[in-house]
C-alpha cells in the first residue's frame, strides 16, 4: 500500500499547487493598450477587468463607435497578455511536478 501513500501526497501537492496557481491569478495585474495609449485597461489573471483608463481627447460623444473600438482591442489586448503570462507559469508549475507519463 506504498502507492496509494505516494498518490495521495501526489495529490495534496497538486492541490496546493492549484490554490497556489489560484492566487496567483488574482493577484496579477496586466495591463493592455490601444490608440498608442490612449485607451489602457487592467485586467487580473483570470480576465475579471479591474480598470479602463480613458484619454480625455479620445472621448468624442460624436463618435461613440470609436470608444468603443479602442476599449475592445485594449482588453484583447490585455487577454493576450494574461494568456501568454499564465502559460509561462503553468509551464513551470509542469516542470516542477514530476508525473510519469504527463511530463
Amino acid at each position: 500500500m506504498k502507492g496509494m501513500g505516494n498518490l495521495q501526497k501526489m495529490l495534496k501537492q497538486a492541490q496546493e499547487m492549484q490554490e497556489n496557481m489560484q492566487r496567483e491569478l488574482s493577484e496579477m495585474r496586466v495591463e493592455g493598450s490601444s490608440g498608442g495609449g490612449m485607451v489602457v485597461v487592467t485586467l487580473d489573471g483570470t480576465k475579471s477587468l479591474l480598470s479602463v483608463k480613458l484619454d480625455p481627447e479620445v472621448v468624442d460623444k460624436d463618435d461613440v463607435e470609436m470608444l468603443e473600438d479602442l476599449i475592445t482591442a485594449a482588453f484583447n489586448d490585455a487577454g493576450a497578455k494574461v494568456d501568454e503570462e499564465v502559460s509561462q507559469k503553468m509551464g513551470a508549475m509542469g516542470a516542477g511536478l514530476k508525473i510519469p507519463g504527463l511530463f
